[in-house]
């Protein structure tokens, strides 16, 4: 049994990123606009589901997500489907989970993995290997006899630890990924409790869709987690887990900037601005992407569309079996 406070340092760069994500915070409650616009807090919904399971190598697109949600037909492997209606299903019912009961850990792990795993809503029965990209066991989890005494020492540690919270929720997520307590969903597990863990101390955090930004930097993820793992401290997954934090609030207070200035810019302004970050990152946008970015209709964002075609910002063309816009260089 290993001591039941983690290993792990403060340093001058995690000090620096809990005073500037405070700060952040600060911001982002003020305006209200994240707790006070359903579409928004939906999309941002929609976004940590899709990036939190293609981390673990689902195959639905954003805008196969966003239908699934819809109760639209998809044709993808079951699995993928399920992997996202269970996934939804828990993270809209987040608010009534004890971040430190075992308890509901394990009946949030039941519902995440519904239908997917023999052992849901369990911890594992066997040893579990930890495998890389490249096949190569990166490390073994623990014993399965020492699982549940671990997660009742972890859980309490966070529990009753005085440190700042967003310190104390990377720790926990870092060292459950450590035990690896489940047969399989454990990734998916650790960046929902995070999430769970924060939201309690801000709701903000329910909405807030860090995973998005996790899965933009998904092999620094990884890198953290073995590099802490070769320490044997989790202070650099520690670091990288509060800049991810960072960066999801820097994007979100610019979303919020760009809502407000919908009172003195033009919307039409306003949705291109929106539109030509989106194809910086993309090589085409449809309409269902500028539904989802804009917050409009299908017929508002096909109007959208049709006016930047008319202006000689975007050109239309055939993409599969739907029509596709790119900026016009």
């Amino acid at each position: 049994m290993r001591n039941k406070k983690p290993p792990f340092e403060i340093t001058s760069m995690v000090v620096t990123y809990v005073a500037e994500i405070a700060e952040l915070v600060g911001r982002l409650t003020s305006t209200e606009r994240l707790s006070s616009n359903p579409a928004l807090r939906r999309s941002n919904r929609i976004r940590t589901i899709y990036s939190s399971l293609a981390i673990e190598q689902n195959t639905l697109t954003l805008e196969q997500t966003t239908a699934v949600l819809n109760g639209k037909r998809v044709i993808a492997p079951p699995k993928d489907i399920g992997e996202v209606q269970n996934a939804y299903e828990i993270y809209e019912h987040m608010d009534a989970l004890n971040p430190y009961s075992i308890d509901d850990l394990l009946t949030a792990h039941g519902i995440m993995m519904r239908g997917l795993l023999e052992e849901s809503g369990a911890f594992r029965s066997k040893p579990v290997g930890v495998v890389g990209p490249d096949g190569q066991i990166l490390h073994f989890g623990t014993l399965p006899q020492y699982v549940p005494n671990l997660m009742t020492e972890l859980l309490s540690w966070a529990r009753d630890c005085d440190i700042h919270i967003l310190i104390r929720s990377c720790v926990f997520h870092y060292e459950l990924e450590l035990i690896h307590p489940f047969a399989d969903g454990n990734g998916r597990m650790g960046r929902l409790w995070h999430t769970l863990m924060l939201s309690k101390w801000n709701p903000i955090f329910a909405w807030l869709p860090v995973e998005s930004i996790i899965h933009d930097r998904q092999q620094e993820y990884y890198e953290a987690i073995n590099t802490s793992n070769d320490m044997a401290e989790s202070t650099v997954f520690i670091e990288f887990m509060l800049s991810a934090i960072k960066a999801s609030l820097i994007e979100a207070i610019h979303v919020s900037d760009e809502m407000s200035d919908e009172t003195t810019m033009n919307k039409a302004a306003v949705r291109w601005k929106q539109i030509e970050r989106f194809l910086s990152k993309h090589e085409c946008i449809t309409n269902a992407d500028v539904r989802e970015l804009c917050h409009v209709s299908a017929a508002t964002a096909n109007r959208v569309l049709t006016n930047l075609v008319t202006a000689g910002k975007l050109f239309k063309y055939r993409k599969g079996r739907v029509w596709a816009y790119r900026p016009i260089q």
